[in-house]
């Protein structure tokens, strides 16, 4: 792990060795990252359901419906705020982030006040998942081998959910996630010289992302790279 104040290469804090070469550069998608790691539609719903029980507590009290409304309508600059500056923060949060796959390793430009550059060489993945959302989007959680870890705080929002104990780095709603799955698959399978397993149940991936995000695929894969 790295902090700078200059890149030599975009994404990354100096130049590639040689024999190393990038295989693929992105950035998360700046929306899905607020539905999905900001939970923008679960602060949405919490406004609805606080103002429908204001109009009902009015309501209940001997209120009209025009007080009602106007009781509900008191809520709507504050939940307009909330959700706004959610979507500002994703929006920071994408474009300060850059993931980098070469044939060695794994590289996230993280960091919206402190720039950090975080490296995951080839030796110390053990597994990669994939969890992939209607849009196309999805996220790609990496399970470190052995004692190598980074911490859950220096990490967010580029984690998976509840893995604070062995925090997973996890490259965030990337655009055309399954290409980059099966790119990331590949590269650790010619690295490691084992095979990339095939797509399977996605059980181990529930806790991934918010359930009320509907999925077009959700499908980990895992390819040792010991």
């Amino acid at each position: 792990m790295s902090d700078h104040e200059a890149e030599y290469v975009r994404g990354l804090p100096e130049a590639l060795p040689e024999g190393e070469r990038i295989l693929w550069q992105g950035v998360p998608g700046w929306a899905p990252l607020a539905r999905t790691a900001f939970h923008v539609r679960g602060l949405s719903l919490y406004f609805a359901v606080l103002m429908l029980l204001r109009a009902v507590t009015v309501l209940w009290s001997g209120g009209s419906v025009a007080q009602a409304a106007v009781a509900m309508l008191w809520l709507l600059p504050l939940a307009g705020a909330a959700i706004a500056l959610l979507y500002v923060v994703a929006w920071l949060t994408a474009r300060a982030t850059v993931y980098t796959i070469t044939n060695k390793r794994v590289v996230m430009r993280i960091g919206v006040v402190l720039e950090i550059t975080l490296n995951f060489p080839f030796r110390v993945i053990e597994s990669a998942g994939l969890r992939t959302f209607a849009d196309g989007t999805g996220d790609i959680p990496l399970v470190l081998s052995g004692e190598d870890k980074v911490a859950y705080v220096h990490l967010w929002p580029h984690a998976r959910p509840w893995r604070a104990a062995r925090p997973e780095p996890m490259l965030r709603s990337v655009p055309e996630a399954v290409r980059v799955a099966e790119l990331l698959a590949r590269a650790l399978a010619a690295y490691s010289g084992v095979p990339a397993r095939p797509f399977a149940d996605a059980s181990n991936l529930n806790a991934s992302n918010d359930a009320h995000e509907p999925a077009a695929e959700a499908s980990p894969f895992a390819t040792a790279a010991r």
